[in-house]
């Protein structure tokens, strides 16, 4: 088993984070991980990207060209890496940040009101979070509760604060994913 995610955002969003909760949960199960960012010279406000690659044995390459898994934030990753998803894929989306719909029907499109849901739950950080929880509903190799143990073994003491919120966003993401499914 070898699969390749994408995220990608602007800077300021926690794209990066993302990628790496997910590969410190993959990591942390026994899988080999590769993670590798990829931002602009802007902090805040530039492109941000990460790929994350999980798999059972060595991997052989880190780079990721056609994803079948992917998170993107805004709507110019939207626009930049719809078009490259593999057939069949999941790709999940943060419709508070996009305008428009799927352009293919191909491929898993997972509308999910990121923004929104972190700000319910108090904290507009959290917006990776709950689209991380989204993508955890279609991969099955990295559960829910991995990535939680993940995010409480890895975050700095000093933030074991909001692991409460994280883990409440990663749930609505997941389970709003879920729900998406079902209905269609």
């Amino acid at each position: 088993m070898q699969k390749e995610i994408m995220i990608a955002g602007f800077g300021g969003q926690g794209v990066l984070f993302a990628g790496q909760v997910l590969a410190y949960a993959a990591m942390d199960l026994g899988k080999e991980v590769t993670w590798i960012p990829s931002y602009g010279p802007e902090m805040r406000g530039g492109t941000a990207n990460c790929t994350v690659v999980i798999a059972d044995e060595e991997i052989g390459s880190p780079l990721v060209e056609f994803p079948p898994v992917a998170i993107v934030l805004n709507l110019p990753s939207y626009d930049k890496y719809e078009p490259e998803m593999q057939k069949g894929g999941v790709l999940v989306i943060n419709s508070s940040m996009v305008d428009r719909g799927a352009k293919r029907d191909d491929i898993i499109s997972v509308f999910i009101p990121a923004n929104e849901i972190a700000e319910e739950i108090g904290n507009k950080k959290l917006t990776n979070m709950v689209t991380v929880g989204a993508l955890l509903a279609f991969l099955p190799e990295v559960s829910l509760e991995a990535v939680e143990a993940a995010l409480k073994a890895h975050l700095p003491e000093r933030h074991h604060r909001l692991l409460p919120s994280n883990y409440a966003a990663l749930r609505r993401g997941y389970d709003l994913a879920k729900q998406q499914v079902a209905v269609a």
